[in-house]
This record gives C-alpha cells, sequence and structure tokens, in this order.
C-alpha cells in the first residue's frame, strides 16, 4: 500500500469506460462525446454515486491532453453567493477554449446549496455564454435546482451503486492492494455502504490500515455500525417491556461501537422496516422514531431522546 494516499482519488475513474454501476448514463454521455457537442448537463442522485467523477472522465474524453485548461470546478457548498456566479464563472466562461472542441466546461458541484438568487443568476449566465462554454452541475437534491434551471439541462439521475457492480470493483481494488478481505467482511462492506461507492472505498481503506484481514468486525468497527442482529435484539428487548436492559444494551453499543444519536436512529429504521412484526405496529414505531430524528436535528440530547424512545417502546408492553 502507498502511504498516505488515498485510494476514493487512486481510483476515480479516468474516462468513461471506467465509471462503475452507471452503465446507461454513460451510453448516453458517450454519444455526446462522438458527436464533440454536449448540451448543459444536469446531475443527480445520492452522494457517492459517481456524478463528480463521471463530469470529470466526461471531460477527459472530450479533451484528452488539454482537459485542464478547458475545465474549471467550482464547489457551490463552500461558495454560495450570487458573486460567485458572477465573477468567477463569468470570468472564466469569457475565454477562448483550447483544442479541436469549441466550448469549455465548468462543472458546479453541489449546486443545490446555491442560493435561489446566485441561481437566478446562473441561469442568465447559461443563456449567454451557452455557444462558448457548457455547464455540467450536479445535486444531490433536484428538486431544489430551480425550473429555468432544469429546463435548460439535459438530466442525468444516477443511481446507488448496483451490488454486483461495487462488489467487482471492490475486488479489484483489493488485488491491487494485496488486501485479505474475508466474504463476510466484502458483504458488510457493501451493505453498510448502502450503494455509496465513496463510504465503501474510505472504509476499506481504514479497515485495511488497522489489521492483516478485513473481516465484518473490522467493518462495523471502522464506520461505527452496530450489527443488525444487535440492534433487533435491542428492539425485542424494549418491546418486551424490559426498559432498564434496553437501556444498558443502548449504552454498551454505542460505546463499544463509537456511534452517534443519528447513527443509531438510521440503524433502527433500518432494522424496524425489515422486521417481521405487525404492520400497525411498524408504522407507529417508525412515526415516533421520525419525532425522536427531528428532535436530535434541532439540536436535542442524543442520550436523553434515544432513551425516550426505548421507553416509548416498554410502554407498548
Amino acid at each position: 500500500m502507498e502511504e498516505f494516499e488515498v485510494w476514493v482519488e487512486k481510483y476515480r475513474p479516468r474516462t468513461l469506460d471506467e465509471v462503475v454501476g452507471q452503465d446507461e448514463i454513460v451510453q448516453r454521455l458517450k454519444g455526446y462525446v462522438r458527436q464533440k457537442n454536449i448540451p448543459h448537463l444536469l446531475f443527480s442522485g445520492p452522494p457517492g454515486t459517481g456524478k463528480t467523477a463521471t463530469a470529470i472522465a466526461l471531460t477527459r474524453d472530450l479533451f484528452s491532453d488539454v482537459w485542464r485548461d478547458n475545465f474549471i470546478e467550482l464547489n457551490a457548498s463552500d461558495e454560495r453567493g450570487i458573486d460567485v456566479v458572477r465573477s468567477k464563472i463569468k470570468e472564466f466562461a469569457r475565454t477562448a477554449p483550447i483544442g479541436g472542441v469549441p466550448f469549455k466546461i465548468i462543472f458546479l458541484d453541489e449546486a443545490d446549496a446555491l442560493t435561489a438568487d446566485a441561481q437566478a443568476a446562473l441561469r442568465r449566465t447559461m443563456e449567454m455564454f451557452s455557444k462558448s462554454c457548457r455547464f455540467i452541475l450536479s445535486c444531490n437534491y433536484l428538486s431544489r435546482i430551480i425550473e429555468p434551471i432544469q429546463s435548460r439541462c439535459a438530466i442525468f439521475k444516477f443511481r446507488p451503486i448496483a451490488r454486483e457492480a461495487m462488489r467487482k470493483k471492490l475486488l479489484e481494488i483489493c488485488e491491487k492492494e494485496k488486501v485479505k478481505i474475508t466474504e463476510d467482511g466484502l458483504e458488510t462492506l457493501i451493505q453498510i455502504s448502502g450503494g455509496d461507492f465513496r463510504k465503501a472505498i474510505n472504509a476499506l481503506q481504514g479497515a485495511a490500515a488497522s489489521g492483516e484481514v478485513v473481516d465484518a468486525e473490522v467493518i462495523y468497527q471502522i464506520t461505527a455500525t452496530a450489527r443488525p442482529e444487535e440492534i433487533g435484539k435491542l428492539i425485542e428487548v424494549a418491546l418486551s417491556g424490559k426498559f432498564m436492559e434496553a437501556r444498558s444494551m443502548l449504552e454498551k453499543l454505542m460505546v463499544h461501537y463509537g456511534m452517534s444519536g443519528e447513527d443509531v436512529v438510521n440503524q433502527l429504521f433500518r432494522e424496524i422496516v425489515s422486521m417481521k412484526i405487525d404492520e400497525k405496529l411498524k408504522v407507529l414505531l417508525v412515526d415516533k422514531l421520525g419525532e425522536i430524528d427531528f428532535r436530535l436535528t434541532e439540536g436535542a440530547n442524543e442520550k436523553i431522546q434515544l432513551e425516550a424512545y426505548l421507553a416509548f417502546l416498554a410502554s407498548l408492553k
């Protein structure tokens, strides 16, 4: 293993052919590359599904060696104001492209973090410089992008990475990095990542650095995730009316795995949904858990809120 190297960057796709798990999108984009022309693009989808990697791979395929001279990447989370749209983007869009392609590319990551005013200014900028510049916008939530921008873009919706595609790529990385991973470790890694490839690779690198063999237990420790059966047991004990025992189990889980309140809520939700219990009871448990989640996001004490949820489960007895 190469010291201090971040695997996410090391294994970032260099061309569209290397993009994993988004075959339909890749085929459509290859058509644009063959024509040497693209419209404004809008990539939407969950984190870690390849939006940024695909934008850079598309640019590399279009411009080859001079892609850096014709590409600029801005992150709207850092630069949220209207001034960025009016200065950086306009300054770059006014300069002529280099190479055989008659336009440059501006990639605006996390565009849904832009204010409404900034998006309105961006819409006008896209109109003014459409001949010399193409925009690629990426976002997690398409609904947060104003309609005038959506109507000016070809929209590509990225899906969570499929299990088989992720499995194949993770095994390839393990082989190249000489990492020994067990079958249960690999399955756990895929399950915990939830289709987020970046999360999977980061967890794999962290687990590989902690020991010679990567197994399920190491993955759970690295990702601060409890085993599903332990969460299931916690719910069962609480529902049986044993509040103090459930409270003790919760404390052990949070200390052992280093879980935050949000982590516990997310795992409780996944476990409740998959449990074989009465449908009406399931609705009641999820509804109450949603209330706890809201309180946590508003800054409430996580220990008190989680114990209050266990008390609610125990009271159902």
